[in-house]
C-alpha cells in the first residue's frame, strides 16, 4: 500500500486533491493507495528538522507540496516569509522525502516567466521572473531538481475551486455590490479549475511521471474576458464591467502580462489535456448554484 502526502491539504487545491485521490482509489483498488493531507497544524515546512522528522516518521512514498504563501502583493513587502515557505520551505520538504526514497511533487506558478514572449510557454523557456513570489516559487522549483531524482514539478495559474476565495467568488460577490466593476485586459492567461487540476496530478502520479510539465484548462483569455464570462453563465445582468491597464491598478507586485501556459507536453508525454476553461466554469458555477456555500 503507497502512502501518499498531501501537505497543505486544507487549501482550495489540497481539499479538491484529496478528495480526488481518495476517490480513484475507490474507483480502482488496484492503485493500492493511503492519502494522508496536513496542514499548518500538523506540519510547518519553514522548521527543516521538525519538517524532515515528521515526514520521516510517515514514511510517504509520495509528498506533494502545496503549501505555500500566494499573497503576490504581500511576498513583495515580506520577501523573508515568502523564501522561508515557498522556496526554503519546498527544501525541507524535499530533504525529509529524500531520506525516505520518496517521489516529490511541487505546485509552481506562470509567475516564474516574465510574460514578454508574446504566446504561451513551453516548459523549456528561460524563467525569468519579475516578483518576490515568482522568485521565490522559481527557487523551490531549483531545489526539487537539485534534491529529487525523479521529483515533478507542476506549473499552473489562475486558479479557481470550490473550497476558498477566488477570482469566480471574488467577482459573483461584487456583482451584488456594485454595478460597475473594473478589470485589467492586458493580463492573459488560462482559468484553471482545481478539480481539473487535481484529476491530472492524480493520472501523473498513476503513469509515474517526472520532470516539469504545464498544467492548465484549455484556451486563453484576459482577466476582463474572465470576469464577463463568470457574469454571462451565471445569468446576472444589470453589471457593467469595464476594461482597465494594470498601471491604473497599481498593485505593488508587477505581473507578466502574457503567461499563458503551452500544454503540449503533457499531451504528447502523458497522453492528458484538460478541457477548455470555459466548460470547467460552467460546471464550477452549476455546483455553486446548488451549494451556495461552496466558494465562500
Amino acid at each position: 500500500m503507497k502512502r501518499i502526502l498531501v501537505i497543505g491539504a486544507q487549501g482550495m487545491l489540497g481539499r479538491d486533491l484529496v478528495e480526488v485521490l481518495g476517490s480513484s482509489f475507490r474507483e480502482n483498488r488496484d492503485l493500492e493507495w493511503e492519502v494522508f493531507g496536513w496542514d499548518i497544524d500538523d506540519i510547518d515546512i519553514q522548521v527543516e528538522k521538525d519538517t524532515i522528522e515528521r515526514i520521516e516518521d510517515l514514511k510517504p512514498d509520495i509528498v506533494i507540496n502545496l503549501a505555500a504563501y500566494t499573497d503576490v502583493d504581500g511576498c513583495e513587502s515580506e520577501r523573508e516569509k515568502a523564501f522561508a515557505i515557498n522556496a526554503e520551505g519546498m527544501r525541507h520538504v524535499a530533504l525529509g522525502a529524500m531520506r525516505r526514497g520518496a517521489k516529490v511533487i511541487y505546485l509552481s506558478t506562470d509567475y516564474v516567466f516574465d510574460g514578454k514572449k508574446g504566446k504561451p510557454y513551453l516548459e523549456n523557456d528561460p524563467p525569468a521572473p519579475l516578483s518576490v513570489y515568482g522568485h521565490s516559487k522559481l527557487k523551490g522549483e531549483e531545489y526539487v531538481r537539485q534534491l529529487s531524482e525523479n521529483g515533478l514539478i507542476i506549473r499552473t495559474q489562475w486558479l479557481y475551486g470550490k473550497y476558498g476565495k477566488n477570482f469566480v467568488s471574488t467577482i459573483l460577490r461584487l456583482a451584488k455590490e456594485k454595478e460597475v466593476l473594473s478589470i485589467v485586459d492586458d493580463q492573459v492567461g488560462s482559468p484553471t479549475y482545481t478539480r481539473d487540476l487535481s484529476r491530472v496530478i492524480s493520472r501523473l502520479i498513476q503513469k509515474d511521471i517526472h520532470g516539469i510539465f504545464h498544467v492548465v484548462n484549455q484556451d486563453i483569455c484576459s482577466w476582463y474576458d474572465f470576469a464577463r464570462a463568470i457574469l454571462e453563465f451565471s445569468g446576472l445582468q444589470g453589471v457593467k464591467v469595464l476594461p482597465i491597464s494594470s498601471e491604473i491598478l497599481g498593485r505593488p507586485a508587477p505581473r507578466p502580462f502574457y503567461s499563458a501556459l503551452d500544454t503540449r507536453k503533457l499531451k504528447v508525454e502523458a497522453g492528458l489535456t484538460l478541457r477548455p476553461w470555459k466548460e470547467a466554469l460552467k460546471e464550477y458555477l452549476a455546483a455553486l448554484q446548488k451549494t451556495p456555500s461552496l466558494g465562500s
